[in-house]
């Protein structure tokens, strides 16, 4: 961890909490890591796999049942059973969970609750203990003008209709659970920004969809790395050839026939290719691995995206974000609704190209050999890995928080 000499503020106590999912955790541990450099301490409230990236960004973890969510529904026909399993789940998190915060943070309340706007059980925190709440926004932020929450409902009506009697039970349990601890609960809150004093959102401006329609409450940090890309380590086997990375992140990666595809496309040996396949794929049902190919459930992000040519990606957030970084030209093949956003804002941008998820081994091939020589994509993500790394990141979050609790104090 990076340690910083200014400490010429007064040390504050800093909550965090996030669900334990790397595009959820990672993009806030920069922050965490310059926090605490700052001499102030953080508590970081998460689910168990998250612990120890917590911990080595320097901040101490509360393990609590918090869980990775399952994707959200895509198939109409099965929207609102599939949305009331999600918040089913989510309820029985909360009920496990948020007796253990308020017993964790009893005698110890943190000077401000940060929590990760895709779950309410920060905003709760909060309330209980009446402290400031801050919004961490690791994807698309809302305005008046753009509402991912309301993107989901266009295309998925029921999965999100209040009156659905499904969801109305839900809201009404969830809001029963809600009064006992003496806080709120809005099912229309979800998934939606309500209106917090900071909202710190993760990408650059730039990739934010209605940009300009934002306040001085949103401070947008672009993507931060910090002190984890010096802890992740690995390198290609042979560095004189190219190198493929191939992931679709840790949601809906169990996509065999697509990685069936990609050793057909590239098992001619003329990429080296690094394939993550999660945790749910036996490596056994994939076949024949060809010499060229290395495959894992995961790698080190970073240290691949650092020697790759090109990202073949579901176009997850922050595996877009950390391919901007890095300035590599990504070929998507998005499955979700923020995937589908995030592709157009890629291609829109000149940093790669689109596919459909069933895209054939020839045509897998034949865009990532041309998005590795296309100069309009080679200039354009060149230009945004420069853009992405001058935006103030972790200090520019730290600073934010330093003046809001500022204005706190002084009434």
């Amino acid at each position: 961890m990076t340690l910083r000499t200014t400490r010429d503020e007064a040390s504050r106590h800093f909550a965090f909490v996030g669900l334990p999912a790397p595009g959820h955790v990672n993009p806030t541990l920069a922050l965490v890591e310059e926090l605490v450099g700052r001499g102030h301490r953080v508590s970081y409230v998460t689910g168990p796999e998250a612990v120890p990236a917590v911990r080595a960004a320097g901040a101490e973890p509360v393990s609590v049942s918090l869980r990775l969510p399952d994707p959200p529904p895509t198939d109409a026909s099965t929207a609102p059973v599939a949305a009331v399993s999600r918040m089913e789940r989510f309820l029985a998190d909360v009920r496990q969970s948020f007796p253990a915060m308020l017993e964790r943070f009893d005698g110890d309340v943190p000077d401000v609750v940060c929590s990760d706007a895709a779950t309410s059980i920060g905003r709760m925190l909060a309330e209980k203990l009446r402290v400031v709440h801050t919004a961490l926004l690791p994807g698309f932020a809302s305005n008046e003008r753009f509402s991912l929450r309301d993107l989901f409902t266009e295309q998925l009506p029921s999965a999100f209709d209040p009156n659905n009697p499904l969801l109305r039970d839900f809201g009404q349990r969830m809001r029963a659970f809600a009064e006992r601890y003496g806080v709120s609960f809005d099912f229309h809150s979800m998934m939606s920004d309500a209106g917090d004093p900071l909202n710190l959102v993760f990408l650059p401006k730039e990739f934010q969809i209605e940009a300009d329609g934002f306040d001085e409450r949103f401070v947008f940090l672009g993507p931060m790395i910090g002190d984890r890309a010096a802890r992740e380590r690995w390198r290609p086997a042979d560095p004189d050839k190219p190198l493929l990375f191939v992931s679709l992140g840790t949601l809906g990666h169990e996509r065999v026939d697509f990685y069936r595809r990609c050793l057909e496309a590239f098992g001619d040996g003329t990429w080296q290719v690094a394939m993550s396949i999660g945790d749910r794929v036996d490596p056994a049902e994939l076949g024949e691995v060809p010499d060229n190919f290395e495959v894992r459930p995961g790698f080190p992000q970073t240290a691949v995206l650092r020697a790759s040519n090109v990202f073949l990606t579901h176009a997850g957030m922050n595996s877009t974000m950390e391919a901007l970084y890095y300035g590599v030209p990504m070929v998507t093949v998005p499955r979700l609704l923020e995937q589908e956003l995030n592709a157009e804002r890629v291609t829109r941008l000149d940093a790669g190209r689109r596919l459909d998820p069933n895209a054939s081994p020839r045509l897998l091939r034949e865009t990532v050999d041309e998005v590795a020589g296309d100069d309009t994509v080679l200039v354009g993500v060149r230009g945004l890995r420069a853009l992405v790394r001058g935006y103030g990141g972790a200090a520019a979050g730290a600073d934010a928080l330093r003046d809001l609790l500022a204005e706190r104090d002084s009434g």
